[in-house]
């Protein structure tokens, strides 16, 4: 009993130290430290405590390994880099709570850690999140903006064209692509004759208050604008889209949800009122950098893996708008 209450204590000693040097070597304003000043990860990945068992061998304690995923997706890393950076950045094994000399998870880890999590589970976090931020006043809900943009998978159809083909396709497209490239979900969208992608898209609703995205819903990329607008539109506010919402079934959908109409009209419309349309582009300008922000192409294969990578993408973006707008140090 002594010797077992002799090692608590020497873990306690060197844990303190451990501390003490970690508040010499990281600067008093850094982004993590901010971060751990607004948001109590503890209590917000308690419930994720329930995807271990208590039998067996102790493993990596969930909350280092979200908060592993959050400087992930915070800094654009990959699992070979997140693996590195806890390593060798102290600031980085700081946040996530491991000790100076303690070892840290290998890449393998990451991929594991996301697949238990599942894109459910992150949804909900994401939210928790979210209102958290509307604690802090981030949040007006008076104007939405929604938006969506390209996300191009890294699946290459050279050889999966060839294929189709040969086995008498007269060509590769969204109705058989899924039968020879190895991401079934993906599929080609186009926002022009030019632009045109194969991949997925995502559909954000960003409070205009402080640019904080509220809803996050990922589809394959030849499913249009409009047709989620009910999924995602929100409730008792004015709404700015563009021309691609400007269709018969959309405004319905905004009654039903008392919301106002601020979707540029298209040019046929016979109820284009150009300096109207003016005023909502502007409105709209500064809040579509939102997308210029994030990911161009997948990380993973997969609708539900990419829904997990815009989930996680639109939690890192909105905790650094976060810690910009709140000036917490």
């Amino acid at each position: 009993m002594q010797k077992k209450n002799s090692n608590k204590t020497n873990r306690l000693l060197l844990f303190q130290t451990e501390q003490q040097i970690f508040d010499k070597i990281i600067k008093k304003d850094h982004p993590f430290r901010k971060l751990e000043k607004i948001i109590d990860f503890k209590i917000l990945i308690d419930p994720l405590r329930d995807l271990y068992s208590d039998l067996g061998q102790t493993g990596i304690d969930i909350t280092k390994g979200f908060k592993a995923l959050v400087v992930q997706f915070w800094e654009d890393y990959s699992d070979r880099e997140i693996e590195r950076a806890l390593q060798e950045n102290n600031a980085v094994k700081w946040f996530c709570g491991f000790g100076l000399t303690e070892d840290t998870p290998d890449h393998s880890y990451f991929g594991k850690l996301r697949k238990r999590i599942g894109a459910e589970r992150l949804e909900n976090i994401f939210n928790q999140i979210n209102e958290i931020l509307r604690g802090y006043g981030l949040f007006g809900d008076t104007f939405k903006f929604i938006d969506a943009s390209a996300i191009i998978t890294k699946t290459h159809l050279w050889e999966e064209r060839d294929k189709a083909i040969k086995e008498g396709e007269e060509k590769l497209n969204n109705t058989n692509v899924k039968n020879y490239a190895s991401d079934k979900d993906a599929r080609w969208g186009a926002k022009s004759k030019t632009n045109i992608w194969f991949g997925y898209k995502r559909n954000h609703v960003v409070d205009m208050r402080n640019g904080i995205i509220e809803t996050v819903l990922t589809t394959p990329a030849n499913i249009l604008d409009f047709q989620v607008l009910d999924k995602i539109c929100p409730q008792n506010c004015m709404v700015f889209a563009d021309k691609l919402y400007d269709v018969k079934s959309s405004y319905p959908i905004l009654e039903k949800n008392n919301c106002h109409s601020g979707i540029i009209k298209k040019n046929n419309n016979k109820l284009k009122n150009k300096n109207l349309d003016k005023w909502i582009s502007s409105m709209r300008m500064p809040h579509e950098g939102n997308f210029s922000k994030l990911r161009k192409t997948t990380r993973y294969k997969g609708l539900v893996k990419v829904h997990f990578q815009c989930l996680f993408e639109a939690v890192a973006q909105n905790l650094k708008k976060a810690i910009t707008i709140l000036s917490v140090c």
